[in-house]
């Protein structure tokens, strides 16, 4: 998808940029800035074809910044009506050089900067234009997001969200906000019953970031919001909550249900196929059967141990189910596990481990061997994913 993306910003994207420029500012040399934005624009990555081609627009448009992103503003196209741009497909990195712009030129031009912002966040998004501005402006800026935390646009709502996360993927983490993340809490207290699922879904994300360095104030917040819960509103926790509880916390996994120590015999552990090849796919199968006396509220993750380019196996903690088992009852658990090559992770050869995780305690699954994808050695890693010999 990556690749798609790159390719995707390319000289007929610059031309597009060209003519919607040209329409509203007749003095714009439209050759000119076509042959200056895709010098050398083969040659880089995607965000950076984004700042090459805003550098290559600060030079053709007006000088003074205000000027040259009014322009820009009102070359913009219609806005995303949907409420889940993903269905535009990659139609709206057309915009990614505006946001670069703002982002890179227009941090000393706040209130100009900003209205760019809200409109171009309704065709693409300002998550990460915004985000320089809640450094240098941090007063400025939260006041502000509170105010678009009640726009009209759902896109508008969600970058409130989606732009103050201290570890926005693909964007620069915004420092003070890791440390102290109270500005960006104060601002999804506005935003937790919002009635469109692609901003509560932002929300839900934002606190799974802040539970990475913050993770008592993460579970305390979300204890005070499940009082009086809304279905939608518990459904936000329970996503916000799922590092916590791959990590086995026991706040957050109390505060779902699950907090009492699993009591449990595993049997029929086994992954199938045995050996599979990188590109390939393997399914790990075993029993959970309760040995409490009481009834059991079970959450259920796989922690698969892939072995990394140096050799070593690392656990991926992999989401899997919450189920209720009734004294003695068993339950079938069925996980399907991929060894594709995607741009976040490259599979790698050698011996692979694979463990339940159930409320926070360990317990022994089984292994699997992943051998080079065809055509190419047939050199392994031994790895080393240990299977535990007793729940941990």
């Amino acid at each position: 998808m990556a690749a798609d993306l790159k390719s995707f910003l390319g000289r007929r994207v610059v031309e597009e940029i060209a003519g919607a420029v040209g329409r509203v500012h007749p003095g714009f040399r439209t050759r000119e800035f076509v042959a200056d934005a895709t010098r050398g624009l083969s040659r880089k990555e995607l965000l950076a074809r984004g700042s090459h081609v805003a550098a290559a627009l600060r030079r053709h448009l007006p000088d003074d910044y205000e000027a040259a992103v009014d322009v820009l503003v009102r070359s913009l196209g219609p806005q995303i009506e949907a409420n889940a741009p993903e269905g535009q497909g990659m139609a709206p990195f057309l915009y990614l050089p505006h946001v670069a712009f703002v982002r890179e030129h227009g941090v000393e031009h706040f209130e100009a900067s900003m209205r760019a912002n809200h409109a171009l966040t309704r065709r693409f998004t300002a998550e990460w234009s915004i985000r320089p501005f809640l450094d240098r402006w941090p007063e400025r800026t939260f006041a502000l997001l509170g105010e678009w935390a009640r726009d009209p646009s759902v896109h508008v709502r969600r970058l409130v969200s989606e732009g103050t996360r201290p570890r926005l993927p693909w964007a620069t983490r915004v420092a003070r906000l890791v440390q102290d993340p109270r500005p960006g809490l104060a601002l999804l207290e506005l935003l937790r019953d919002d009635p469109e699922p692609y901003v509560r879904r932002s929300v839900a994300n934002h606190l799974n970031d802040v539970a990475k360095d913050h993770p008592d104030l993460v579970v305390e917040t979300c204890r005070r919001w499940l009082t009086g819960a809304s279905p939608e509103r518990t459904k936000l926790v329970r996503h916000a909550l799922r590092t916590l509880v791959k990590k086995g916390h026991r706040g957050a996994l109390a505060l779902l249900g699950h907090g009492e120590p699993a009591r449990l015999k595993v049997t029929g552990a086994r992954v199938e196929p045995g050996r599979v090849r990188i590109g390939g796919k393997v399914a790990f199968r075993a029993t959970l059967t309760s040995t409490s006396r009481a009834p059991q509220s079970l959450a259920v993750d796989l922690a698969v141990h892939f072995v990394k380019r140096d050799g070593r196996a690392r656990p991926k903690v992999m989401k899997g189910r919450t189920l209720e088992l009734p004294p003695g009852g068993s339950s079938a658990i069925a996980k399907t596990i991929s060894l594709a090559v995607h741009s976040t992770r490259r599979p790698n050869p050698g011996a692979h481990a694979v463990e339940l995780v159930v409320n926070g305690r360990t317990f022994p699954g089984a292994r699997f061997t992943v051998l080079p994808a065809r055509g190419r050695p047939a050199r392994t890693r031994r790895g080393r994913a240990p299977i535990s010999r007793r729940p941990g």
